[in-house]
């Protein structure tokens, strides 16, 4: 609603007193400018001013100030929250990858000592990958990559670099089974390397040791003693090893020892296995044997090998 005359600010009035008052307050204002451009005269009034009015601006600052912190915070954040998480997954593959090169390492010096066992031993074998282990109920067995396809035939004996695994019990198309040593159904024909007493090892029930049951009292086992296949039966070459005597008891009816033996080979370790092949056996009998004599330069020369003296001319 407009303004009466009445009501009208008594600066601004229309009167000439009010004039003469707006003209006052002008010039006093031009003077001040004045004299604080040249003399800085309210400078300190300024300075003051602005020390009293400087906490309201930071009061009302604050909420944008507050939301601009957090908003570079929650970056910040977020930032240093992804960077956490790629230097995890670095860490997690340098992890793996350190893991895959130690387990590439190994095998590879498994590899070489397969390798090393066949070219000392000049075996005719086949090298397969063990890919499944079957430890059940009183069944220690195991599944190599090969079968009939490859040669591979059931009774074949299976060893490592350290010593005789088992044998193939089936033979399927591209896979075989084989059944360990240390089977409860497994037997194998032993011999005790350091006295050549014959025996036969037998398979456990805890699937991870050889017994011998039926070795005679007066027999001289001891703990420490190495097992090797003794060849009888035909099936496992002689010479290979089959374990170490661990422990020798007498048997609960006491008429027979009883030895525990501990196999050599890494049923529980190897990756890679040999094949054994039948090997090669000679054909036909020996060879004559060179005869030995001393040198023929100190051999002694015999009358019989002079020529006879010739006779004269014919007689007359």
């Amino acid at each position: 609603m407009a303004r009466t005359r009445d009501e009208s600010s008594p600066l601004f009035a229309g009167n000439a007193a009010g004039t003469l008052r707006l003209i006052v307050y002008l010039a006093l204002a031009v003077v001040l400018m004045v004299l604080d451009h040249r003399n800085s005269w309210l400078w300190r009034l300024r300075y003051t001013a602005a020390a009293v009015v400087e906490p309201v601006y930071r009061l009302a600052g604050l909420p944008a100030a507050g939301v601009r912190t957090m908003s570079v915070a929650f970056a910040d954040r977020q930032r240093l929250t992804e960077q956490n998480q790629r230097l995890r997954e670095d860490l997690l593959l340098a992890n793996a990858k350190l893991n895959r090169m130690a387990a590439v390492a190994e095998q590879n010096q498994r590899l070489k000592e397969l390798l090393d066992t066949q070219h000392s031993l000049e075996l005719n074998v086949q090298l397969a990958r063990v890919i499944g282990v079957d430890l059940g109920a009183y069944r220690y067995e195991m599944t190599l990559n090969m079968g009939a396809r490859d040669g591979v035939r059931p009774g074949q004996p299976v060893i490592d670099a350290h010593g005789v695994m088992g044998q193939v019990k089936e033979v399927l198309p591209t896979t075989s089974v084989v059944m360990l040593i240390t089977d409860p159904a497994h037997a194998i024909p032993v011999v005790i390397e350091r006295t050549g007493l014959r025996t036969v090892a037998y398979g456990s029930r805890d699937g991870d040791q050889l017994a011998l049951p039926n070795i005679p009292l007066a027999a001289d086992v001891r703990a420490g003693d190495k097992l090797l296949t003794s060849g009888l039966g035909g099936r496992f070459p002689p010479g290979f090893p089959v374990g170490e005597v661990r422990s020798v008891a007498p048997a609960a009816t006491g008429m027979f020892l009883v030895a525990m033996a501990q196999p050599s080979a890494d049923l529980d370790r190897s990756e890679d296995v040999l094949l054994l092949h039948d090997q090669a056996e000679p054909d036909g009998p020996p060879a004559p044997v060179t005869p030995m004599g001393p040198p023929a330069d100190l051999a002694p020369t015999g009358a019989a090998s002079a020529a006879p003296p010739a006779t004269g001319g014919a007689l007359r």
